[in-house]
Order: structure tokens, then sequence, then C-alpha cells
């Protein structure tokens, strides 16, 4: 992942010194396990965690320069582990194992970490969602459908249908964590030909990874569960920032994003604010909804194994997690310094000539015993006349000798359009923070 979009937390997990020590505790542990059953020296298994090399740059740089010559990089890696060893412990390292045993198995160690990264951030992103929720509860505006007003709502009902979206992706990043929280030591086709089922229970039980049935490799539909997990919340965060992009159009101008000092909208007209953060939301998210596709591909191998998924996955799976983990975390900020402004909402509101109410006005047509065809038509006679000579509604209703018996006083009540905004709102009491 380029810098830009990277964070400290996430490159940690998917660096290679981490991935090397990854790989040393999986062969350290199948090594131990190996001896409690009397295959592995004890005396050896001993040696071989004390001597185990410290897993740094240099360590990393040693490998790939083995690789150069080996041209296959767990056999690399297992080179410089022995040699760093010594003969004759350093032997058992890799004893009865195949690469995918040893890359299968750290790699869902690393998918694991990267999830609970994702769930911190989500439920981080929930808990600013929560607040904003009921901070704007009654903060009045707009409901928009197909871009056109449509009737009455709240920035808080608005912030809280969100919130809902992102407990979602946080119940599916949980399943998909568990999902991924497996391991397998079961050799060349799973078939645990040179390695007891007794040492991949040993190993799983360590690294709490739960020992599954595979081929060479763990299936790969686990992989993109992962993504999947990814992908909807990215597309949830790209659903807010699409909102607010359109929100902080000069001609909406509901709300906008923080500017903090010193900052510049552009190099050329200096009045500019522009929704940079919410754009480029909604950008990452395509790069990960393309992950996916690549990662549902990777599914259908070859047999019991080829490697077709192998580079893929080098790729995907660092990008989609730490595009993810950013997204999250920018969106967070984003709302955090929100600046919202019920006045204009309100305003905006009340711009379309109090067509809003057409909805109640119909109803109370129906109400006062007209047929709904009706009592359609001629709020909708009335609508368009307002809207094409720029009119009040209510007052052409009152002028139009066919509204009779009508309660429009009710019809135009802007509290029985949120009468029942407690039954949305309560939604939140639900989302666990804590």
């Amino acid at each position: 992942m380029i810098p830009r979009y990277s964070t400290p937390e996430m490159d940690a997990v998917w660096s290679d010194v981490r991935r090397f020590g990854r790989w040393l505790e999986v062969e350290l542990l199948a090594t131990e396990g190996h001896a409690t059953l009397g295959v592995v020296p004890a005396g050896d298994a001993a040696a071989c965690r004390d001597r185990a090399p410290v897993v740094d740059e240099a360590f990393v740089e040693a490998v790939l320069e083995r690789e150069a010559v080996t041209d296959h990089d767990v056999a690399a890696f297992v080179d410089v582990v022995q040699a760093a060893i010594g003969q004759p412990a350093g032997s058992w390292i890799h004893y009865g194992l195949t690469s995918s045993d040893v890359v299968d198995t750290a790699l869902c160690w690393a998918m694991t970490d990267a999830a609970d990264l994702l769930l911190d951030a989500t439920t981080e992103l929930l808990r600013s969602l929560v607040s904003l929720a009921r901070t704007h509860r009654d903060t009045v505006m707009i409901g928009r459908t197909h871009g056109i007003h449509a009737e009455p709502t709240t920035f808080g009902a608005k912030v809280a249908l969100w919130a809902a979206q992102v407990d979602r992706d946080r119940t599916r990043l949980r399943a998909a964590r568990e999902s991924v929280a497996v391991m397998k030591l079961s050799g060349a086709v799973g078939t645990y030909s040179n390695i007891p089922p007794a040492v991949e229970d040993f190993v799983g039980g360590a690294l709490d990874l739960r020992p599954v049935a595979a081929t060479q490799v763990i299936a790969r539909d686990r992989h993109a569960e992962f993504l999947y997990a990814c992908a909807s919340s990215a597309a949830t965060c790209e659903l807010i920032a699409v909102e607010l992009r359109h929100l902080q159009r000069t001609e909406v101008r509901e709300v906008q994003e923080g500017f903090k000092v010193g900052q510049k909208g552009s190099s050329a007209m200096p009045h500019k604010r522009n929704p940079i953060s919410a754009e480029t939301i909604s950008g990452l998210a395509r790069v990960v909804r393309s992950n996916l596709l690549a990662g549902l591909q990777d599914v259908a191998l070859w047999h019991e194994r080829d490697i077709s998924h192998s580079s893929v996955e080098r790729v995907i799976l660092p990008d989609s997690s730490q595009l993810t983990f950013y997204m999250l975390r920018r969106l967070r900020r984003l709302l955090d310094g929100l600046m919202v402004m019920p006045d204009r909402m309100l305003a905006n509101l009340e711009a379309s000539h109090g067509l809003v109410f057409s909805q109640p006005v119909l109803l109370a047509l129906v109400q006062s015993g007209l047929s709904r065809d009706d009592a359609y038509r001629i709020v909708q006679r009335n609508a368009m006349k307002a809207w094409d000579e720029g009119r009040d509604f209510r007052a052409l209703l009152e002028m139009d000798a066919e509204v009779d018996g009508a309660d429009l006083d009710e019809a135009f009540d802007l509290r029985r359009s949120l009468a029942h905004l407690d039954s949305l709102m309560a939604n939140l009491d639900s989302i666990e923070i804590d």
C-alpha cells in the first residue's frame, strides 16, 4: 500500500518482519508438538526455541538474499532458520510440513489481527455516529428521493440509519474473523501423511486458531468472506460519504467538512472548501470492491492446489484491510469535525413552497370523503402550480373549491411528520459501544 493511505497499526500487521515472525512461531510450535509425541527429541525442540533467530530487518534481508538462489520464499526462510539454529537440532525445522502449512496458518493469523483492528475502528466510528445522531435527533431537514424533495425528516434520523448499517458491518466483520481464525498442518494434500493430527491440534491451541480440514491449502471461500466484510464496510463508508458530498454542494450547503487553519481548498481559487475526505472515501471504496472480485476468483484452484491465488493475495489482503481501516478512521474524523447547519436545512425544506406536505394533504382529503384518485388529482394539480409559479402550496389549496372539509392545519403541521421519530431513534439503544 502506498504511504498516503497506510497506517502504522495495519502496516505492522502485514510487515515482512511480522510475517516471518509468524512463520517462525508456527515452525517452532510444530517442532514442540512433535516433541510431545516423542518424534523430535525434547532437547532438540528446546534448542530450536533457544537458538531461534531474532526476526528483524536483517533477518528479512537474509531470507530475501537466499530466495534469490532458491526462487522459493519458504525454502529460503527454512534454510536461514536452520542455519541460525545449527545442527542437529535445526534439521527438525519444517519436519513433515509443506510450505502452505506454514504460510496459510500464518496468513489466517494475520487476517485475525487485521480483523481485530477493523473491529476496533468500526466501534469507534459507531461511537461517533451514535453521538451525532442523538445530538441532531430534532434537527429538521428535507428528505430526498431521486434527489428531489420528498418529506421532512431529521439529520439525526439519517445518521441513526447509518449507525445501524455500520453495526451490521461490524457483525459481518466478526463473522469473517471467525471464518479465518483457522489453521492447517496436514501436509502436502491434507491427508496428514507425514505429520500427525495431534501436532496440528497442538499448534492450533497455542495460536488460538481452529484446525480445519483442508487440501494443501485452506479453502479460499474463507478469505473471500474476509474480503467481503471489508468491501461491505467500505461500501457503507461510501454511502455516508456520498450523502455528505451532496449535502455540501453550494446549492445545498446543509453540512460542511471541517477546515483547519492553513488548509487550502484549491491551488487556483482561494474560496474553495471542498469535500475532500468524503471524495477520498468514495474513491477508495472502488478499490476495495474490486479486490473482492479478485478474492472470489481465488476460490477455484486446480486439484489440491495451485499458486494462482498466492500472488493475488499478497496484494489484495493487505491492501483491502489497510484501505478499509483507513476509510473507517478518516470517516470518523470527518464526522467528528462535521459542521451541521440547521438553519440552512430548514430553509431548504421551506424552499419548495410547502410541497413536502403533499401526502398528508392527500390523506386529509381522503378522510374528508373524496376517493383517493380524486384527492390525488386535486393535490397534484395544486402542487404543480405551486412549483411552476413559485406560489405557496397551502394558499393554493385554500383557494381550491374542491378542497372542502380537509384538516389542512394538521396536514401542514411539521410535528405530525416527525411524531414517531422515537421509534426510529430507539434502534440506537441496541447498538453496543462499550
